[in-house]
């Protein structure tokens, strides 16, 4: 009997916090026609179609933190936070279909990716509800502790506010200040979409890096978040492996 779970991620080009990602497993209960992708919907559709997805549905959530974003790099951590959701799942699939041009590395499933799943394949689409959904809550959680973001508006994305707001009251821990591989030598900076970091701090210490503007700012945290960035722990690695 063919199983089929859906996934999607949401957060990648966010300028703050986890990424997170979900996979889903609808019930024959369920009526597809009422899915579409959570970028198509309301904040008060996408939440009352979340209770009924998970109403109707096997649906596991999975993260990969700020820091891990740092270390691997936004795209592998997407995949890692896929992986971790795929593999939370109560049932395992027969089928695993991904939005997007990419699948993460998992043993013993049956992986494809879905160029825009996310409106053309009912699962995906409830698993970017899904994802939207639980991690907007935790940003706005966030957000009450971080006053003069908006995150609760923005979600951490680079509107003109959240900029205006780096420059004057600067970067907080949970804003991603650059995305490091393992390899020493190797690093991509520029999760403000050329707004903060900068590329001097990866030409300081002898990194690879894609460079941007220098930006004062944000000079001696990205320095410092370099230098304290340490190659993958093994159960990191592990879980990347399996």
């Amino acid at each position: 009997m063919k199983v089929i779970a859906g996934v999607d991620e949401v957060g990648r080009g966010s300028l703050i916090g986890p990424v997170y990602a979900s996979a889903v497993i609808l019930k024959k209960s369920i009526n597809p026609k009422l899915l579409k992708d959570s970028k198509l919907l309301s904040k008060k559709e996408r939440e009352y179609l979340c209770t009924y997805i998970k109403k109707n549905s096997t649906w596991s959530i999975g993260k990969a933190s700020v820091k891990e974003i740092e270390k691997l790099n936004i795209l592998q951590a997407s995949l890692l936070a896929m992986k971790r959701a795929i593999k939370k799942l109560k049932k395992k699939p027969t089928h695993v279909l991904i939005d997007g041009n990419k699948t993460p590395e998992l043993k013993n499933y049956n992986l494809k990716s879905v160029i825009k799943g996310d409106k053309k394949v009912p699962s995906i689409s409830a698993a970017s509800v899904i994802a939207k959904v639980s991690r907007d809550k935790f940003i706005t959680t966030l957000s009450k502790k971080n006053k003069g973001y908006d995150w609760d508006k923005n979600f951490g994305y680079g509107t003109k506010h959240h900029l205006k707001a780096l420059k004057k009251l600067g970067i907080t821990k949970h804003h991603r200040i650059l995305l490091a591989t393992s390899n020493k030598n190797d690093l991509i900076l520029d999760p403000f979409l050329g707004s903060g970091t900068t590329a001097t701090v990866a030409k300081k210490l002898g990194r690879n890096y894609f460079g941007i503007e220098k930006e004062k700012n944000y000079f001696k945290a990205a320095e410092q978040r370099l230098k304290t960035t340490k190659p993958l722990e093994d159960d990191l690695l592990d879980t990347l492996k399996n």
